[in-house]
């Protein structure tokens, strides 16, 4: 469902908002809907690097004692 409401931006973006969504072939409110959506993909996208990053983090000494086993292993004559 559809739920109508108001914004207010700059004269200026709301130029480029046009113009693009024209390029588009879109109204004003799907190209605003689409380029919010994937803002906000984008941000939950970052959010899970991030928390991926922190295990990784987490888990760097151990992943590298793994690392350096297997790196061992495979110098063996």
């Amino acid at each position: 469902m559809k739920v109508k409401t108001s914004i207010t931006i700059s004269e200026e973006l709301l130029q480029l908002v046009d113009e693009r969504a024209r390029q588009s072939k879109k109204n004003r409110s799907d190209f605003i809907e689409a380029a919010v959506r994937e803002f906000i993909k984008h941000l939950m996208r970052n959010e899970q690097d991030a928390r991926d990053l922190g295990i990784i983090n987490r888990r760097a000494e151990h992943l590298n004692e793994e690392a350096s086993d297997v790196l061992a292993y495979q110098a063996l004559p």
